[in-house]
């Protein structure tokens, strides 16, 4: 399996992840006849190798006219659907694409279609995320790992302003990443580079096993006291297939309250809450309550140290005026995730083990819902073919 990983040594940008990827091997001719696809305003793609303090590294700079486009999250994922890009990349572009849009959404309290974007709405931003697109499925690349993430600290001045940094996006983007300042007054890392790690990231950390195979620098644009680069690592995976977690035993806090004066439309974004903040599980029950009033319980299952967020987020979104906890233990059966390859695109799909033997194999929806749409069939159909490779893969009958 063909990995990659992101070492961070001064943040991530769109450029630099562009710049990087071409530097370890992406072929810049099929990165450039992607790009042109575009139904964009004109632009030039620069991409030239320079040397910051004693690290060769490529620089991608792209040159267009100032204009006062704002693109919706609506109009961006329809223009990248008119340029009839590989399905991989197409898929991967709006994944990322997606991503930055529900965290914009959730900073700015709107819908997620109707998301503006100012500097990622702009050329420079959509041809870096593209770009990366193209680039990592170019490069066969299924699996994206990374370090740590310095994000620099201070202030920022944006079209909405002067921000903090980590901007709002970014630690909405890197939720439950290991970040860190660095202790550097200078934003290391930009909402599209943060959105190309939640994205594509499986994990974050030391270097995974892996046979490197190339290397490549991607350089940022501000000169710094270190080298000012993302380092990408590219390279087959040490081993077939990782060996799964064992199986675990824990406790964990069961949170539910009974709610009924919440508008029933409003169920599925508390649910998307709860789960967005770290909660492992998150259902609601319908009930009646006194009176043969119609209700429902809604019940959050959470690690101990995510209770209280758990819990505010309960109180402010429903309006209830009181939560039940109680500890409960769970049993986890040991899991690895796997990826296949249908005939119609790549799924991942979650294996789980009891005593060291397969026992239980879920594709994930999102993916299957995507090759589904990509590929013009039916989502059934894609989620029986996974299921089928993947049994065969791990010898589940």
């Amino acid at each position: 399996m063909k990995v990659a990983y992101f070492d961070c040594i001064a943040g991530i940008s769109g450029d630099m992840a562009l710049g990087a990827l071409l530097d370890a091997g992406a072929d810049l001719e099929e990165v450039r006849d992607g790009l042109e696809r575009l139904p964009l305003e004109p632009f030039e793609l620069e991409v030239e190798e320079v040397d910051d303090q004693g690290i060769r590294a490529v620089r991608v700079v792209v040159h267009a006219a100032a204009g006062g486009v704002i693109r919706t999250y609506a109009s961006i994922r329809a223009l990248l659907d008119a340029a009839g890009l590989p399905s991989q990349a197409l898929g991967l572009a709006q994944r990322i694409f997606l991503r930055l849009a529900q965290a914009e959404a959730r900073v700015h309290r709107k819908e997620v279609d109707l998301v503006t974007f100012h500097e990622i709405g702009a050329v420079d931003s959509i041809v870096d995320i593209t770009g990366t697109a193209l680039a990592l499925t170019q490069l066969g690349v299924e699996r994206v790992f990374a370090s740590q993430v310095p994000t620099g600290l201070g202030m920022t001045r944006t079209e909405h302003g002067a921000l903090p940094i980590p901007a709002p996006a970014v630690l909405e983007l890197l939720r439950g990443a290991p970040l860190y300042s660095k202790g550097v007054p200078v934003e290391l890392v930009t909402p599209t580079g943060a959105a190309i790690l939640a994205a594509t990231a499986d994990g974050f950390g030391e270097i995974p096993p892996m046979r490197v195979q190339s290397v490549g620098y991607g350089a940022g644009s501000h000169r710094l006291e270190f080298p000012n680069v993302l380092r990408v690592l590219v390279g087959d995976s040490a081993s077939s297939r990782a060996e799964p977690s064992a199986a675990s035993e824990t406790e964990e806090v069961l949170l539910e309250t009974n709610v009924d004066d919440l508008n029933p439309e409003l169920y599925e974004y508390v649910l998307d809450r709860l789960l967005e903040a770290g909660a492992q599980d998150a259902w609601l029950t319908p009930i009646v309550m006194k009176k043969s009033r119609p209700a429902v319980t809604i019940r959050v299952l959470c690690s101990p140290d995510r209770a209280e967020a758990m819990g505010a987020i309960l109180f402010r979104e429903t309006g209830t005026l009181g939560v039940r906890s109680s500890a409960v233990g769970k049993r986890a059966l040991g899991r690895e995730t796997i990826k296949v390859e249908t005939r119609w695109g790549t799924v991942a799909v979650k294996v789980g083990f009891l005593d060291g033997r397969p026992v239980t194999v879920a594709p994930e929806f999102e993916d299957c819902a995507r090759v589904a749409r990509e590929a013009n069939v039916a989502a059934r159909d894609v989620h029986q073919e996974a299921t089928r490779l993947a049994r065969e893969e791990v010898g589940r009958p």
